[in-house]
């Protein structure tokens, strides 16, 4: 079957370091929980009371959420936060490990919705956001939105992409040649691979 130019680089899943499924679902269950609350709840909540203290009555009577305006910004958030979870399961499962920062997959994943755009968790928890705002049709969250925008990029050239590089090295390098950073694209045929340990790509960059 055509796998659309990817090609896997197969690990020993006998070793005994391998982290238990139980033990990344335990901790994938708490970092999301802590993670949708803060961006989902707490963020927004906290800039609806700014926006509200800061905006002109004008911008909050032009934004007051109407019937249309309303169940656009559900299917917005349910598109979001369906494509947030399918992204992080993704990562999880194939990446072998959580999908944060500070405790990432042991695998590189270029495969599922990561071969469409490098940051689909990112991308989609946004969305989300815009959903929010669309829906109470609040200023304060949609200033939110916009910051996060800036906010995400800003992170993913400063930090995740520089880190992802050290890690992976070449593949990651030809990854993001081929990948669009934030807008989805059809990948190209000739792909990274679609799922590497380090090791692996220790071994083959100095044999």
């Amino acid at each position: 079957m055509d796998d659309g130019g990817f090609r896997s680089a197969m690990v020993d899943e006998s070793k005994p370091d391998r982290p238990r499924p139980a033990w990344i679902a335990g901790k994938m269950v708490v970092y999301t929980v802590a993670f949708l609350a803060l961006v989902l709840v707490g963020l927004p909540s906290l800039f609806n009371w700014i926006g509200d203290a800061i905006f002109s009555p004008r911008v909050h009577e032009f934004l007051e959420p109407r019937s249309t305006q309303s169940w656009i910004g559900i299917a917005v958030f349910t598109v979001g936060i369906a494509g947030y979870f399918v992204s992080s399961l993704w990562l999880v499962i194939v990446g072998k490990g959580p999908f944060v920062e500070f405790d990432p997959p042991t695998r590189f994943v270029a495969s599922g919705p990561y071969r469409w755009m490098r940051n689909p968790v990112a991308a989609m928890l946004l969305v989300t956001v815009l959903g929010e705002g669309l829906y109470f049709g609040s200023a304060g969250i949609l200033a939110l939105f916009l910051w996060g925008l800036h906010v995400a990029h800003l992170q993913v050239l400063s930090v995740e992409e520089p880190r992802l590089e050290k890690r992976f090295g070449q593949s990651y390098t030809d990854y993001c040649q081929r990948v669009p950073r934030w807008i989805p694209g059809k990948p190209s045929p000739d792909q990274a691979p679609q799922a590497t340990d380090r090791k692996t790509l220790a071994a083959a960059e100095h044999p």
